[in-house]
């Protein structure tokens, strides 16, 4: 049943309407080809999403994941993000038909240039943040934005347009949700991905500050060895701006990457904030306002010269105008040092926000180190404490072997006793048996008379003898005595 609103995926051959071309990109369960459409003969990308086939299949992507990246992708139109076309479903795939973006990942453009000026980078960034902040404004999270999401429309321009592309981990984000994940690829992840934390709108913008610091420098801030090296970097927030990769990058910009390299997703830029930033917003007019503050300054010390030489012009001539001259030049130089001391004041605030931003850095890695040393403090004295009881009991358990031990040994010593004494008996047991056999053969006497006679006798004698045996001996010694007493009747 499908549910209301629900994206209606075409179940026609996708073969009748579209020339399926090239292949022009594959990821781990999709493939993208080239294709024309044979009503028009416009070009779009094919994407081919493999249809997980069981729910306990581990290949191929579930439908509903599928459904939710189209419905994401129809309500989206925006100059710098990926348009859908058309969806077609059959047994095996379900393919999205979307823009054709042509121009190839922003990196590899990045790649062939000799070098990317601060300006340059800007307006990349910009662009992305125009994308991001219409995805923003549906609450909408792209949750997976890195250079190869990141591509160009055309690259045979001075300033190429980018689109953002793949929202296959896109998600809406609802006001009152908790929603939590790990997903993503780990080099662009934010810590409260890492750290498995309710999710929202500011994991989109940490990762714009890493695809920022990648365009400034050529580098990967929290790239380590490993994968778990890397996210352990990203957790700790550890990284820096190296001298030699940044020797040429503004303080701006560098302010600009630490208020998205933010932990703590409260003091984190918005996309409000980074659109309002003053690297983005106010470059060009910062550079503007002090080349006319400069014009304004030259301006006022070039009226004083003319109303110098025009106040002394009917006056004798004396040394009173190379005295004016003198000070206009010291007005003018007073005038520069102004301008200096403002750029020094600039620079000052600028490096007093660094320090505060690196004893920030350093409280919350001191507070983070703390907290670790206090849990393996924690954990180190619970297993002190586990390992005094098992030594306890380990000991207890050898006593009670040893008590063991000695126990079976005195009844091991006490059945050999008895067993010397059962033996015992039971020869002499058998010697008086023995005795009486011979009794009864010489109580036989001649002739019938007697053979009854010596019968009856010896029935009486025997039922004598067993009850005698019985009261004074156990069940087994008295079980082996009848044995020969029967025999001898």
């Amino acid at each position: 049943m499908r549910t209301p609103g629900m994206a209606v995926f075409n179940q026609q051959n996708v073969d009748e309407f579209y020339e399926i071309g090239e292949q022009l990109g594959s990821g781990q369960f999709a493939v993208v080809k080239r294709c024309i459409e044979k009503s028009t003969g416009t070009e779009y990308a094919a994407k081919f999403i493999k249809k997980r086939q069981s729910r306990a299949s581990k290949r191929g992507v579930r439908r509903e994941e599928i459904e939710r990246e189209v419905d994401i992708l129809q309500q989206l139109q925006h100059p710098n993000i990926i348009s859908l076309h058309d969806v077609y479903e059959n047994r095996t795939d379900v393919v999205l038909i979307l823009e054709l973006v042509s121009g190839g990942e922003l990196f590899d453009f990045l790649a062939q240039k000799e070098s990317l000026s601060e300006e340059e980078a800007t307006q990349f960034i910009k662009q992305v943040l125009d994308g991001v902040q219409y995805l923003h404004s549906k609450r909408i999270a792209h949750f997976d934005l890195k250079p190869e999401n990141i591509m160009l429309l055309d690259r045979n321009v001075p300033l190429p347009r980018i689109k953002l592309i793949d929202f296959g981990l896109a998600h809406k984000i609802e006001a009152a949700g908790d929603f939590k994940n790990i997903f993503g690829t780990p080099e662009f992840v934010a810590p409260e991905i890492v750290n498995y934390e309710p999710l929202g709108l500011e994991a989109d913008m940490w990762s714009i500050g890493v695809i920022t610091y990648i365009l400034l420098s050529g580098a990967s801030p929290f790239l380590g060895d490993t994968k778990q090296e890397t996210l352990g970097n990203i957790s700790a927030v550890d990284y820096d701006f190296d001298e030699e990769l940044f020797s040429h990058t503004s303080e701006l910009a560098k302010s600009f990457i630490r208020q998205l390299l933010e932990k703590d997703t409260r003091k984190r830029m918005t996309i409000h904030d980074a659109l309002n930033h003053p690297w983005i917003k106010s470059e060009e007019e910062d550079s503007a306002s002090i080349e006319a503050e400069k014009k304004v300054e030259q301006l006022k010390t070039k009226r004083l010269k003319e109303y110098t030489i025009q106040s002394q012009s009917s006056m004798t001539q004396n040394n009173t105008y190379a005295n004016c001259e003198r000070f206009a030049h010291v007005v003018e130089d007073i005038m520069l040092m102004k301008t200096g001391l403002s750029e020094v004041a600039g620079a000052h605030r600028t490096l007093q926000g660094d320090i505060e931003a690196l004893l920030s850095i350093y409280s919350d890695k001191e507070a983070w180190y703390k907290e670790k040393s206090e849990t393996a403090r924690n954990q180190l004295s619970q297993a002190s404490y586990e390992f005094r009881k098992v030594e306890a009991t380990r000991r207890l358990l050898q006593e009670d072997l040893k008590a063991v031990d000695v126990s079976l040994e005195n009844i091991s010593g006490k059945y050999s006793l008895r067993q010397s004494q059962l033996d015992t008996l039971r020869q002499e047991l058998n010697s008086e048996l023995e005795w009486l056999q011979e009794v009864m053969s010489s109580l036989h006497p001649e002739g019938a008379n007697g053979s009854i006679h010596s019968s009856r006798l010896s029935t009486d004698v025997k039922q004598a003898l067993k009850e005698l045996l019985d009261q004074s001996c156990g069940a087994e010694l008295c079980s082996k005595a009848k044995q020969p007493l029967t025999e001898s009747g």
